[in-house]
């Protein structure tokens, strides 16, 4: 079954609140275990994920689902479902194919990727322990490159429950080998695995197989005909690799900055590498919720309609996929600043002041990244939409070098890896400021008018009473050093939000912004229901 627009989002965003939730309980029992007791090795950990990651990025990742699905969609909407699912066949070999080599490659060079371009700044224990590491995480690119070809095939068909929750399933792999596989793994009275740290690693490789599994059930009913073979000769598929070239690379270079920031803050002492890494998770999770989740579940729509050359129905939709998410990142990142103590103790309160002092003050700085980086997978996606992969990447190519050298400058300031953050968020703005431009030079100016420039100034109007309500709230209900709880800390953290949020809607309300209007209509009938 196909679901709309608005099911799709809500699907989409309750999966990665599921997963986000699972993501702070596994992150949560990696720090209690190793962020305070082990500094070196959960550093050697994070660190052991760049090049893993970074292949299958720049190989596969956003690359596909933004290529693919305009191209399978086109095959599908004119009846040629030869075509649709070759094309589907030859990508999914080819993948397989490019990222098991890849695999076997960062195996073999793991030991001078690791010391030399990734961590240089950890000791020499880390060190080995990260080559280590990285050599198991190393299969990641091949199994989640024939998941992403598997869930993108469902996702341009509307089906996006398991293309949904196939992360959280990742996260439950990683949370069983921290609480099965870091003791040790014995089998009939034989120890075949010592454990510590490195049964972590385990469970990364055993929640990217239950992903797998999840992807493939997803295909059930839709009559996939796979062919073992690459149809080099389908105009579909050739279509594609013409528009992944750029695509890749826009998400490599992306991830170039995760790499430069990875390097730089393994030189700034043990811990330095995960606290950033845990700050910056930490920030992506709204980023995920809110601009992954609406600009994912508006995007098939979008190519639709320029499909059908409706180009002012689809500029109409790109203006209400973007009011909603500037309406909800807004509150959520003014939100998350004030409040950035009490969400670092849900993962790191282990009763290390600095660790988690540390994590809030970097994730401070990378509150505007969260407005800027939702905006983003929107603004991208209005350029996908025509097919138009080679703009949004010259313009990453741009952001991410500023990006790259404010870091670099920030450190030889010696302003720590809180300057790592405060780059990242003045790199998000100029991306975002400078794709909206573009599109909306594209567009002639009709692509946002002076109603939506009204009402993203009401919006901000709101922001900045919700910021003082949040405040004001943080100095009502403050963080202890005593709270060591979850129990303690979560619902002051509720209190808080809820709090600031009621502010928020209560403003939009007042302020005539028609994105609170639905929320008040249906609190009105739930009250009123029964009067006459």
């Amino acid at each position: 079954m196909k679901l709309s627009v608005k099911s799709a989002a809500i699907v989409l965003a309750s999966s990665t609140l599921v997963s986000a939730l699972l993501g702070l309980f596994r992150d949560r029992l990696l720090n209690s275990y190793y962020l305070g007791t082990y500094p070196t090795g959960i550093d050697a950990y994070t660190a052991a994920f760049t090049i893993p990651d970074f292949m299958f990025f720049i190989l596969t990742s956003g690359a596909l689902s933004v290529s693919f699905i305009p191209v399978f969609n086109q095959r599908l909407a004119s009846g040629n479902k030869k075509s649709a699912w070759e094309l589907s066949s030859s990508l999914l070999n080819l993948f397989a194919i490019l990222t098991f080599v890849t695999s076997i490659l960062i195996m073999i060079f793991a030991d001078p990727l690791i010391r030399y371009i990734v961590s240089p700044g950890l000791d020499e224990s880390g060190m080995i322990l990260a080559i280590n590491m990285t050599r198991v995480i190393a299969i990641n690119p091949f199994l989640f490159s024939i998941a992403t070809v598997l869930t993108s095939i469902q996702q341009a068909v509307g089906r996006f429950v398991f293309y949904a929750f196939a992360p959280a399933i990742y996260n439950v792999g990683i949370i069983i080998g921290i609480t099965c596989f870091t003791g040790g793994i014995n089998i009939f009275g034989v120890q075949i695995f010592e454990g510590g740290i490195m049964g972590v690693a385990l469970g990364v490789i055993l929640g990217a197989i239950m992903q797998l599994i999840v992807s493939l059930v997803g295909l059930f009913g839709l009559g996939m005909d796979y062919n073992f073979k690459i149809n080099w000769k389908n105009q579909g598929f050739r279509s594609i690799l013409r528009l992944l070239p750029a695509r890749s690379l826009d998400q490599g270079i992306d991830y170039v900055n995760g790499i430069v920031n990875t390097n730089l803050s393994s030189r700034m002492g043990a811990g330095a590498v995960r606290s950033f890494n845990q700050a910056s998770s930490l920030h992506q999770m709204p980023v995920n919720l809110i601009g992954v989740a609406i600009s994912t579940a508006f995007f098939p729509k979008l190519t639709e309609e320029l499909g059908n050359g409706d180009k002012k129905e689809f500029n109409s939709t790109f203006r209400q996929a973007l009011r909603t998410i500037i309406w909800i990142a807004l509150p959520v990142s003014i939100i998350a600043f004030f409040g950035r103590g009490y969400v670092t103790s849900f993962i790191s309160n282990i009763g290390n002041n600095d660790s988690n002092g540390t994590i809030a003050s970097i994730l401070g700085t990378l509150c505007i990244a969260i407005f800027a980086r939702s905006v983003f997978h929107i603004a991208s996606r209005g350029f996908y939409a025509y097919q138009d992969t080679k703009t949004p990447f010259v313009v990453s190519i741009f952001a991410i070098g500023l990006t790259i050298l404010l870091s670099v400058w920030f450190y030889f300031l010696g302003w720590g890896v809180d300057g790592l953050g405060m780059a990242q968020s003045l790199g998000a703005i100029v991306e975002i400021v400078v794709l909206m431009y573009i599109l909306q030079r594209r567009s002639k100016g009709e692509l946002l008018d002076k109603a939506f420039w009204k009402a993203t100034f009401r919006m901000l109007f709101a922001t900045a009473i919700t910021g003082c309500v949040a405040f004001s709230m943080t100095k009502f209900i403050p963080l202890m050093a005593t709270d060591n709880s979850l129990v303690i800390t979560i619902p002051k953290f509720l209190v808080i939000s809820a709090i600031s949020i009621i502010a928020y809607l209560v403003a939009s309300y007042f302020l005539n912004l028609k994105e609170a209007k639905p929320i008040f209509a249906y609190i009105k009938r739930i009250l009123f229901r029964n009067a006459k």
